[in-house]
């Protein structure tokens, strides 16, 4: 059962700061998986323990996540998390945000989509459908063509959110993964 969602919140000063950290963004992408506490997290994402603790902490603060159990532990009490909030910005947010932000926040997406990739090539999952998809289109757009092709994405991702959840049976381990950027400038292919 997917976690509850708060509908479409608007981002406060507290919730953007929590999703400024590439760790912080980490963590909350994870728990809008699994059930966990910052040890299991902290063993997973390869980070110190007490590093997660506090941005499990700040996370928490923020509203983006909630305690679902504590479980006792060698006299001492662990606490597992779930996220409540999607790890996404709106362009205004993500606008607001230092450029080095920006750029660590998007590695960390990027390292996310790769190590899906690879597990997906690896456990033989990518192959076993005839149905996937995957392309890589250069394109040449003005700004009207731009802001119409980033509309259509926005609409895709919003559809698939709505879709997320809804399956009957069991559900497929679907991955989507969007991505619309300027890339560095290209030479035109010489005439011969």
């Amino acid at each position: 059962m997917p976690p509850p969602r708060r509908p479409d919140p608007a981002l406060e000063p507290a919730l953007l700061k929590a999703l400024a950290h590439p760790l912080r963004y980490r963590i909350l992408w994870r728990l809008n998986e699994i059930v966990a506490s910052p040890k299991e997290l902290a063993d997973e994402l390869g980070e110190p323990l007490p590093k997660v603790a506090y941005h499990v902490n700040v996370l928490h603060d923020a509203g983006m996540i909630e305690l679902v159990r504590e479980t006792p532990r060698r006299g001492a009490i662990e606490h597992h998390y779930r996220a409540i909030a999607r790890p996404a910005l709106r362009d205004e947010d993500w606008a607001q945000l230092p450029a080095a932000t920006r750029r660590e926040l998007a590695d960390a997406v990027l390292s996310e989509i790769f190590a899906d990739l690879r597990a997906a090539v690896a456990s033989g999952s990518l192959q076993a459908r005839d149905d996937w998809h995957v392309s890589h289109i250069r394109l040449a757009l003005d700004e009207a063509g731009w802001a119409e092709l980033s509309d259509m994405l926005a609409k895709v991702v919003q559809r698939a959110l709505e879709l997320n959840g809804e399956a009957d049976g069991a559900p497929l381990a679907a991955r989507l993964s969007l991505m619309l950027y300027e890339g560095a400038a290209t030479p035109a292919p010489e005439a011969s």
